[in-house]
Formats: structure tokens, sequence, C-alpha cells
């Protein structure tokens, strides 16, 4: 047999040369991607930097039975029975890959953009793989959250089984199966957040709200200052408006109103909301009362959360009213006036708390000796609580048993013994003089006068003790009360002394009280006038 001819040696260095050289590790992505390319497409980095005709012959043969061999191997090109033989001959001598990648439109496939506005197809090969398999869980926990769906839905609609029998109905979802998709649902938030940065609030991930369409907040477009609600608030809202709308009363948008609640207290409409809910389902009143004492000590200064709780006094209090349950009244008595005193004492001039003590008061008949006295310590606190000096007005002058119903505060009222006016003429006294320029005292001694009837020269006495030699000159005016000082203005007014009422009042506008200057002059007008 002759020897085989040199020329196979040639070929084998010729093809030997085509072979692409050894790449460095991709650093991205897009490197690896740019690899994987040129692998599966011999000599196509060649072809690109030198052009087709810049090619070797048998890197031009190479490169054309690699772009052909796709085609062949669809059938989209017809080769002869020989030229078919000699076609695979030459596959299997340069080891061509029958499989290839196509070349993408652009410079990198477009892999998007992560969470942080980065370039997917920059990121290290680890961290796109990483990436890649938190995809492909995510799109299987989606396909099973959704297939849960259709089954719920199905099982509320009774529909029966393909193939199955018509009395067999679909089952409904067990506990445990709604309690698997809310952990994987919160499994599936945690990936989209960590993927795209979408947020998937709390009410998305519960099954118990599937069956409810949020309404988001109406914002018209381009609107000059647009609240930026935070995600957690809007959503919240979005379903608080939806379970309004349709008007639920239920154990679940009870839930709702205390999230709510618990991210903005302020929210009015969310406590009308929720007392027409403890209405409906016939709640607790001293439980709910419960709850809202914690809220109310987490919320010193909120209306809405004192107007919520005049709503289920009233409530309550009818309620065992009607029952005549004289133990529940007292028991309930016991329990606000226990609360308000805790309450006052984190903060003793809150406003709403006194004005619902106030109602308490008038609800419960609190009118006790007891109830004087509470309210006088605050006083001795401090002497400068104006609601306090209300609340003491309040219980002294508006008890049932000794006024007259529908009395004006600043009208003479027979009822009020006089023994009780002398007290409290005495006690008004007793205080101004610890401190003579705290107007609540003053105030209180004018109110006590007109209850009583009784002239404001009455006190006049008292009143000069802080006051001296108005109008003899700066070395001889001492006035330790500017409020003394207004008291006997209205004195000689109503001695009918004008002249020197107006220089009382001349020396408030000057002197004293200069930031109300406009005031005491107007009143100078007046009693020239």
């Amino acid at each position: 047999m002759p020897p085989k001819a040199k020329v196979s040696s040639k070929a084998k260095e010729a093809a030997s040369k085509t072979k692409e050289p050894e790449a460095p590790p991709p650093k991205t992505a897009n490197e690896r991607t740019a690899q994987r390319y040129y692998q599966t497409n011999p000599c196509e980095k060649r072809r690109e930097e030198v052009g087709l005709h810049g090619l070797t012959p048998t890197e031009r043969q190479t490169w054309a039975n690699a772009f052909f061999l796709p085609l062949i191997v669809s059938k989209e090109v017809l080769l002869s029975h020989k030229s078919d033989r000699e076609f695979w001959k030459q596959v299997g001598k340069e080891s061509l890959p029958v499989r290839r990648l196509s070349r993408a439109r652009k410079q990198h496939h477009a892999w998007g953009r992560d969470r942080h506005g980065r370039d997917v197809g920059e990121l290290s090969p680890e961290d796109f793989d990483r990436r890649s398999l938190q995809q492909a869980r995510l799109a299987a926990l989606e396909a099973l959250h959704s297939r849960f769906v259709q089954r719920r839905e199905l099982a509320g609609l009774r529909l029966t089984r393909p193939g199955s029998s018509d009395s067999a109905a679909h089952e409904d979802v067990t506990p445990e199966e709604v309690e698997e998709d809310r952990q994987r649902r919160k499994e599936m938030a945690a990936l989209k957040s960590e993927l795209y940065g979408e947020k998937m609030g709390t009410y998305a991930q519960d099954p118990e709200w599937d069956d409810v369409t949020p309404i988001p907040a109406d914002e018209p477009e381009g609107a000059l200052a647009a609240i930026a609600y935070p995600d957690d608030y809007a959503e919240a809202i979005s379903y608080l408006r939806a379970v309004m709308a349709a008007e639920e009363y239920s154990p679940r948008t009870l839930r709702l109103t205390e999230h709510v609640i618990s991210l903005n207290a302020a929210h009015y409409t969310v406590w009308l909301y929720r007392f027409k809910i403890v209405q409906a389902l016939d709640l607790s009143i001293p439980d709910e009362i419960e709850w809202l004492n914690q809220v109310s000590l987490e919320n010193l200064k909120n209306y809405q959360i004192w107007h919520h709780r005049q709503l289920l006094l009233d409530h309550y209090h009818a309620q065992i009213s009607a029952n005549a349950d004289a133990d529940a009244l007292k028991k309930l008595a016991r329990s606000e006036s226990e609360f308000l005193r805790l309450i006052l004492d984190e903060d003793t001039k809150n406003y709403h708390v006194w004005s619902y003590r106030q109602s308490l008061v008038r609800k419960l008949g609190l009118w006790t000796p007891q109830e004087l006295a509470a309210t006088q310590s605050f006083i001795e606190d401090d002497v400068r609580n104006n609601s306090a000096w209300h609340h003491r007005f309040f219980l002294v002058f508006c008890d049932p048993a000794a006024s007259t119903p529908g009395c004006h505060a600043t009208e003479h009222d027979p009822a009020v013994p006089a023994e009780t006016v002398d007290r409290e003429v005495r006690y008004a006294q007793e205080k101004a003089a610890l401190a003579p320029q705290n107007q609540a005292a003053w105030n209180y001694l004018r109110g006590v006068l007109a209850k009583g009837a009784r002239p404001l020269a009455s006190a006049e006495e008292f009143a000069a003790r802080f006051v001296e030699g108005v109008g003899e000159g700066e070395g001889r005016e001492k006035v330790r009360s500017s409020h003394a000082l207004v008291f006997l203005a209205d004195v000689w007014v109503e001695k009918g002394e004008k002249e020197k009422a107006a220089l009382y009042l001349s020396r408030l506008a000057e002197k004293w009280d200069p930031i109300r200057a406009g005031y005491w002059n107007y009143r100078k007008q007046q009693i020239a006038a």
C-alpha cells in the first residue's frame, strides 16, 4: 500500500491555525456571552477583524461550513448525497458545533437593569447566575400562586372538575394551604424587591384580601403638590377606601382600621368607620376602650381619639342604662376616672382630655367631692393650669343639684348657695395672691362674682393690694399684677368714675401691657362714648 500523502499533515496544520486563541476568563455577563458567541461561531471574530476576503482559504471554508451547518440541519438547504457526505466529513474534521448563538442586534444583549439601575449585563458571571436562579425561583412561585388563586376561585364558584361527575365539586382550600400561599407571597415579595426594587405590600401578600380591589388615591395629573404617601400607608389606605365603599363591617376591616390608625392616628375618617364596625359587630365596648387606652397614651394630643372615646361612652352608657346595670356604671366611672388620672399625669393641660372629662361628669353624674378634690389637686400643683380652673368652675356651678339648668356661665344663678360663692371667692383670691400675674385666678374670680350677682367692687379692696400710686409718677407707681389693674379699671367703670378708669387703661397701654395698647385705647374710647 502506498504511503499516505504528506498533504494530509499540511491540512491538519492549516486547520489548527483556524482555532481561536484562548480568551481570558470573562469579567461580566456580557463578556461571557460574547465569548460563547465566538465559540459557537468559528472564525467569526477573525472575519469581523479582517473581513471575509481577508480570511485564508482554510478559514473561509471553515466559516462557510459553520454558516451553512444550521441551514442544512434544518433542511433549509438541500445537498446531493455526495456533497452531503463531503460536508459532514468536513464538519466532523473541524468539530463544528451544530447549534450556535445568533448575533445580537445590539452590541450587548438587553438583560435589563437591576433595582439599583445597573445594566444586568455588567454584573459578574457569578452575580448574574445567582440572579438567574432567583428569577427562576420567582417564576416557579408565581406559577404555584396562580394555581392556588385559581383553585380557590373554582372552589368559591363550586365548579366541577374536568371529567368528574356533576356532584363532585372542588374542595375548599385548607387553612394550611392559605398559610402556605401567604408564606409563598412573602418570598415572592422579597425576590421582587431584590431583583427589581418592586415593593409588594402587606395586603397584596395576604390571601385574605384577594377579593378586595384597592382604590388608590385620585391625585390629579400634574398636581402641584401631590402627597408623597409612604408605600405601606398608601396601600393600607387604598384597601380602606375599598372596604368603606363596599360598607363592609367585619373582623378583618377592624384589623385594617387598627393598622391605619397605627400609621396615622389623625385620620378622622378611619375612626368614624371603626366605630361603625364596633356597632355593627356588637363588639365589647370595654375591650375597645382597653385597646384605645394604649393608643391614647401614644398620641396624647390627638383629637380624633377622644371623639371616638366619646362615641364609645355614649353607646355603652345607653346599653348599660337600658339594662339598669348599676354595677357596670360604677365600674365604668371608676375605670375612666383612673385612666384620665393616668393620662393627665402625662399631660396636665391636655384640652381634649379635660373636655372629655366634663362630658364624663355629665354622663355619669360625677358631681362628687372626690372629683372636686382631684381637680383642686391639679390647681395646687400648677396654679396656672387654665383647664383645671375651668373644670372646677364647671363642677361648682353646673351641678344640677345646685344650679339652674341652662344658665349661662356669665349669668347670675340664684340657685347657687351664697356660701358656695363665698368659698369660691376666697379660693380665687388665695390663688391670685400666690401668683398675682396669673390670669386664670382673676378670670375665675370674675366668673364667681357674676354667678353670685355681686359687683366687682366687692373685691376692690383685694385687687388694690397689687396696685399703688397709679398715675403719680414712675417713682411712686407700683403694679404687681396687670390683671389687678384691669380689674380695678372695670370697678371704676362700674362705679361711674370714668376718668379714673381711663387713667388705669392709659397706664396699661403705656406701661404695664403695651402689647395690647390698641385694645386698651379702644376701651378708653368706649368709656368716653
